[in-house]
C-alpha cells in the first residue's frame, strides 16, 4: 500500500506537470480530446479508487468512487449543482460514469481542489468508503490537493453529451511522460512563462476577493448612512427640545425674581409676627413643661403596653408556626386516614363476605334443626306406639295371669318371648334418650354460636358508624385542602406571570445588547484592527511558545495578532471576508457565541 501510494503520487505530479506545460503551449484552453487531460482524469480515477472498500449486494460486488464524491454535496452546498446535473444526464447508467462526469464538471468550475480538500478534512466520513491505509486517508491526499490547486489556471471546455463515459477503459499511457533531450532545453522558458501566468492569476484572484470585500463594505456604508440620517433627525429633534427648554428656563427665572420680592416682603412681616410669638411662647412654655411631664408619664405607660403587645405578637407568631406545623401534620393525617380508609374498606368487604358465609351457615343450621325436630317427632310417635304396645302387653299379662292356672306352659313360653322383646325395646328407648340429649347439646351450641355472631355484627355496626363519622371529618379536611390548593394555584399563577414578565424583559435587554455589539463590530471592521508585523512577534500570543522553522507564524484575520498553527487552526466567515479565513481560538469561540445568541 505504501509503494502504491508513492507511485500514484508521482504519477499525479507528472500528469499535472505535463498538462500545465501542454496548456501553456496551446493557450490555456483545453478540449476533451486533449491527450494529457484524458491521462490526468485516468490518474485521478486511480487515486480515488485506491483503498476503496468493496460493498456487497444481492446483484454482486460494487466498487465505485462516486460514493465518496456524493458526500461533497452535503459538506459543501456549492457542489449541489454538479450533483444534480450529473444525476439528470440520461446517458450515464453506471456509478463509474457519474464519477467521471463529476470530475469533468468540477474541473470546469475550477473547484476540484476545494471539493477534495473538504472531503479530506472530514476523514471520519471517508472511513465508511476507504480503508485506513488508502491514499485519501493518508498525507499523500493532502499533497495531491495542493497539486490540484495549480489547475485553477486552466480553462477546460468539456462536452459530456456525446461521450460514452460508462465504457471507457482507464489505462495510463506512460509514453507521454518520457522526456526528450530537446525538451530539456526549452523547459526553463516554459517555467518562466508559467510563473508569470501564475502571478497573473494570483493577482486576479486577489482582485476578485477585494471586489467582494468592497461590495460588502459598500452595503455596510449604506446601512451606516441610513443610521446617520436617523441620528441627524434625532439631533434636530433634540435641538428643538433644547430651545424649548431654554425658553422655559427664562420664564422660570422671571418667576423666581417675582417670588424673591414676595418672599422678602413676607420675611419682614414674619419678623414682626415672630416677636409677638416669642412673647406668647415665654408665657406658654411654663404650661408646656407641665404638659411634658404628663406626656413623659404617658410614654412610659405606652412603652410598657408596647412590650406587652410585642410579647403577644411573639406568642401569635409561635401560634402561627404551630398552626403551620399542625396543617402539615393534618395533611399527613389525611394521607394516613385515606390509607386507613382503603384498608377499612377492604376489611368491610371481608366482613361482608364473612357475614354472607355465616348467614349461609345459619340457614344450614336451621334446616338441620328442622330435620332434627322432624326426627324427634317421629321418635316420639314411635315411643307412643311402644307405650300403647306396652299397655296391650300388660292387658295380655292380666289375661295370662287369669289363665295362668289353666296354661302354665304357655305362660312360660310367652314370658320368655315377652322378656326378649322388652329388653330390645328398653335398649331402643335408651338409644333414643341418648340421641335426644346429643341433639339438645347441639342446639345449645348453635344458639351460643348464633348469639356470638349477633354480637360481632353489632360490633361491626359500631365500627362502621365510627368510620362514617371519620369519613365526614375527612371530607371536611378535604374541602379545606381544596381551598388551600386553590389559593396555592392562584399564587403559582401570579408567580408564573411575574416570571414570564421578567423573562420577556430579559429577552428585550439581551436583544438590545446584541444589537449594540453588532454595531460595535461593524465599526471595528470599518476602522480596521492593528495588523502586527512579522518582525514584532517572536512568541505565540496564546500559548507563548517561541516561533521557529517548524512552528510558523499565522495572523488572525479578526484581531490581527500573530499565533502558531495549533492556536489558529479554525476558520470562519467574517464580514470583511467572503470566504472562511483563519481565526484564533479566542476569536472563534467569541464569534460562535455571538452567532448562537443572534440565532436564538
Amino acid at each position: 500500500m505504501m509503494e502504491e501510494r508513492a507511485n500514484l503520487m508521482h504519477m499525479m505530479k507528472l500528469s499535472i506537470k505535463v498538462l500545465l506545460q501542454s496548456a501553456l503551449s496551446l493557450g490555456r484552453s483545453l478540449d476533451a480530446e486533449h491527450a494529457p487531460l484524458q491521462q490526468f482524469f485516468v490518474v485521478m480515477e486511480h487515486c480515488l479508487k485506491h483503498g476503496l472498500k468493496v460493498k456487497k449486494s444481492f446483484i454482486g460486488q460494487n466498487k465505485s468512487f462516486f460514493g465518496p464524491l456524493e458526500l461533497v454535496e452535503k459538506l459543501c452546498p456549492e457542489a449541489s449543482d454538479i450533483a444534480t446535473s450529473v444525476r439528470n444526464l440520461p446517458e450515464l447508467k453506471t456509478a463509474v460514469g457519474r464519477g467521471r462526469a463529476w470530475l469533468y464538471l468540477a474541473l470546469m468550475q475550477k473547484k476540484l481542489a476545494d471539493y477534495l480538500k473538504v472531503l479530506i478534512d472530514n476523514k471520519h466520513l471517508l472511513s465508511e468508503f476507504y480503508e485506513p491505509e488508502a491514499l485519501m486517508m493518508e498525507e499523500e491526499g493532502m499533497v495531491i490537493v495542493g497539486l490540484l490547486v495549480g489547475l485553477n489556471v486552466l480553462d477546460a471546455n468539456l462536452c459530456l453529451k456525446g461521450e460514452d463515459l460508462d465504457s471507457q477503459v482507464g489505462v495510463i499511457d506512460f509514453s507521454l511522460y518520457l522526456k526528450d533531450v530537446q525538451d530539456l532545453d526549452g523547459g526553463k522558458e516554459h517555467e518562466r512563462i508559467t510563473d508569470v501566468l501564475d502571478q497573473k492569476n494570483y493577482v486576479e484572484e486577489l482582485n476578485r476577493h477585494l471586489s467582494c470585500t468592497v461590495g460588502d463594505l459598500q452595503t455596510k456604508i449604506d446601512g451606516l448612512e441610513k443610521t446617520n440620517s436617523k441620528l441627524q433627525e434625532e439631533l434636530s429633534a433634540a435641538t428643538d427640545r433644547i430651545c424649548s427648554l431654554q425658553e422655559e428656563q427664562q420664564q422660570l427665572r422671571e418667576q423666581n425674581e417675582l417670588i424673591r420680592e414676595r418672599s422678602e416682603k413676607s420675611v419682614e412681616i414674619t419678623k414682626q409676627d415672630t416677636k409677638v410669638e416669642l412673647d406668647t411662647y415665654k408665657q406658654t412654655r411654663q404650661g408646656l413643661d407641665e404638659m411634658y411631664s404628663d406626656v413623659w408619664k404617658q410614654l412610659k405607660e405606652e412603652k410598657k403596653v408596647r412590650l406587652e403587645l410585642e410579647k403577644e405578637l411573639e406568642l401569635q407568631i409561635g401560634m402561627k408556626t404551630e398552626m403551620e406545623i399542625a396543617m402539615k401534620l393534618l395533611e399527613k393525617d389525611t394521607h394516613e386516614k385515606q390509607d386507613t380508609l382503603v384498608a377499612l374498606r377492604q376489611q368491610l368487604e371481608e366482613v361482608k363476605a364473612i357475614n354472607l358465609q355465616m348467614f349461609h351457615k345459619a340457614q344450614n343450621a336451621e334446616s338441620s334443626l328442622q330435620q332434627k325436630n322432624e326426627a324427634i317427632t317421629s321418635f316420639e310417635g314411635k315411643t307412643n306406639q311402644v307405650m300403647s304396645s306396652m299397655k296391650q302387653m300388660e292387658e295380655r299379662l292380666q289375661h295370662s295371669e287369669r289363665a295362668r292356672q289353666g296354661a302354665e306352659e304357655r305362660s312360660h313360653k310367652l314370658q320368655q318371648e315377652l322378656g326378649g322383646r322388652i329388653s330390645a325395646l328398653q335398649r331402643q328407648l335408651s338409644q333414643l334418650h341418648e340421641q335426644c340429649s346429643s341433639l339438645e347439646k347441639e342446639l345449645k351450641s348453635e344458639k351460643e354460636h348464633r348469639q356470638a355472631l349477633q354480637r360481632e355484627l353489632q360490633r361491626e355496626k359500631d365500627t362502621s358508624s365510627l368510620l362514617r363519622t371519620e369519613l365526614q371529618q375527612v371530607e371536611g379536611l378535604k374541602k379545606e385542602l381544596r381551598e388551600l390548593q386553590d389559593e396555592k394555584a392562584e399564587l403559582q399563577k401570579i408567580c408564573e406571570e411575574q416570571e414570564q414578565a421578567l423573562q420577556e424583559m430579559g429577552l428585550h435587554l439581551s436583544q438590545s445588547k446584541l444589537k449594540m455589539e453588532d454595531i460595535k463590530e461593524v465599526n471595528q471592521a470599518l476602522k480596521g484592527h492593528a495588523w502586527l508585523k512579522d518582525d514584532e512577534a517572536t512568541h505565540c500570543r496564546q500559548c507563548e511558545k517561541e516561533f521557529s522553522i517548524s512552528r510558523r507564524k499565522h495572523h488572525c484575520r479578526n484581531c490581527g495578532h500573530i499565533f502558531c498553527n495549533t492556536c489558529s487552526s479554525n476558520e470562519l466567515a467574517l464580514p470583511s471576508y467572503p470566504k472562511p479565513v483563519r481565526v484564533c481560538d479566542g476569536c472563534h469561540t467569541l464569534l460562535l457565541q455571538r452567532c448562537s445568541s443572534t440565532a436564538s
